[in-house]
């Protein structure tokens, strides 16, 4: 793909990712206030609010003696937080300690360690799990960044009923990689990548043509969606509409089916690891995955790169999910105004653009959609060119229980075949039933 700055500034500007799902329920632990999340929740935003007004007043500063603890990936995201937050140090006096919790954990050890003063000040998760954060009242709302600085996905995706509470970091979504060494150019349709892996493949010296982790909901969503299959109605609100057993989404299962034709393993048979692995040795031409790989494929010396996801049979884009990184605020920590101040910092202008230079995720900062550190990489443009065809995950704490419903039926549909209408309604009942067993 060619550096075209002003094309991939158009698809910044245009990306539309709305609200974003939440994967857990809300958590109950041995503590009063965490028995009570709702009370607790409403606690923390009226002390938010009372902080917003004297922070008004003198400007937000940290608390005399504060210590701050901040919890983020390992790997190229630590070594940018560390980086980060010596020149935090620097600026305002404030020792902060870096501990590595994998964002996807956070949450989790937050219910715990949060209410015993355990837990990071600050500390960073995917943007589906604010729902359970806010109704567990773990975390303080975002009343120190401006809006208008961040791109409306990142503050919708990090917000909660009205809300704000997320300090971005990232926007990303998933794509298609392609070995330049096997193909001269990615495929515009997927019948052309059909086409290319039935010449290609040679399955007794594992080489394939395409790969994609076929049982995990999160990626052939988007093949149901280009059929117009959904989760939930009304951009992903009204959990009593769920449109995963729709025609639509029945033709989305049907394509899922045909794609064994040239992947002929059980879904037990593709895992990250294996594809990645491939994909690094050379014997994999196409692969679908996400921005987080990007660096393993560099560091391994493959010569790829990044396109959008191909056309599908009937013409539309595959709706792929997208989601966000952000920062958050424990609303346990004994330094809140230093708290704040931290995550007021990650997420500035100049730290985004390390953390993008360091990891490669983009920033969704308004103020860095022109800067050619991002506008002149193809594959950043790849990434953002996707997502303009991509749907946020619904912000409904419901959502938790679409998962396994939804992989259990997927690895059906790939492994035992058959039509796909029963094995998705039996989804959709397990979801219902899952759903009217929370509300009783």
């Amino acid at each position: 793909m060619s550096k075209r700055s002003k094309k991939v500034l158009t698809i910044m500007l245009v990306v539309v990712l709305t609200t974003v799902m939440t994967f857990g329920m809300t958590g109950c632990g041995k503590k009063a206030e965490v028995e009570a999340p709702k009370e607790r929740a409403e606690q923390t935003q009226a002390a938010a609010t009372a902080e917003k007004t004297a922070g008004e007043e003198t400007g937000l500063k940290p608390e005399p003696g504060a210590k701050l603890k901040v919890w983020d990936s390992e790997g190229p995201e630590g070594e940018w937080l560390q980086e980060a937050i010596k020149k935090f140090t620097e600026q305002y006096g404030v020792e902060v300690t870096y501990e590595p919790v994998g964002h996807t954990d956070s949450t989790g050890k937050l219910q715990t360690d949060g209410p015993a003063k355990l837990g990071a000040d600050v500390f960073s998760a995917p943007h589906d799990h604010v729902g359970k954060l806010v109704a567990s009242g773990l975390i303080y709302p975002n009343d120190v960044l401006k809006a208008e600085d961040y791109m409306d996905a990142a503050v919708q995706g990090t917000s909660y009923q009205g809300k704000w509470y997320g300090y971005p970091m990232a926007i990303e979504t998933y794509a298609l990689f392609y070995n330049k060494d096997l193909v001269k150019e990615p495929p515009k349709t997927f019948d052309e990548l059909i086409a290319f892996s039935k010449q290609f493949n040679d399955v007794k010296n594992s080489k394939y043509g395409f790969m994609m982790e076929v049982g995990n909901f999160y990626f052939v969503y988007s093949f149901l969606a280009g059929y117009d299959g959904y989760v939930f109605g009304k951009n992903g609100t009204d959990v009593n509409d769920i449109g995963l057993n729709s025609a639509g989404a029945v033709e989305g299962a049907k394509f899922h089916q045909k794609l064994k034709e040239i992947l002929p393993l059980n879904t037990a048979d593709i895992n990250y690891d294996i594809k990645k692995g491939l994909f690094n040795e050379g014997k994999l031409a196409f692969n679908i995955d996400g921005p987080w790989a990007v660096k393993g494929h560099k560091d391994a010396g493959v010569n790829f790169g990044v396109a959008p996801l191909p056309l599908l049979p009937n013409g539309k884009h595959p709706a792929s999910f997208s989601g966000i990184r952000a920062f958050y605020v424990n609303s346990y920590t004994n330094y809140p105004n230093a708290a704040k101040l931290l995550a007021q910092f990650l997420s500035s202008k100049e730290m985004l653009t390390d953390r993008f230079k360091s990891t490669g995720q983009i920033p969704p900062r308004k103020d860095l959609l022109s800067d050619t550190a991002i506008t002149s990489d193809p594959i950043a443009a790849a990434f953002l060119e996707q997502a303009q065809y991509a749907q946020a995950m619904p912000n409904v704490p419901e959502m938790a229980s679409v998962w396994g419903p939804m992989g259990t039926a997927l690895e059906e549909n790939w492994n035992k075949g058959g039509d796909p209408k029963p094995i998705l309604d039996n989804a959709v009942k397990s979801i219902k039933d899952a759903l009217a067993t929370q509300s009783k």
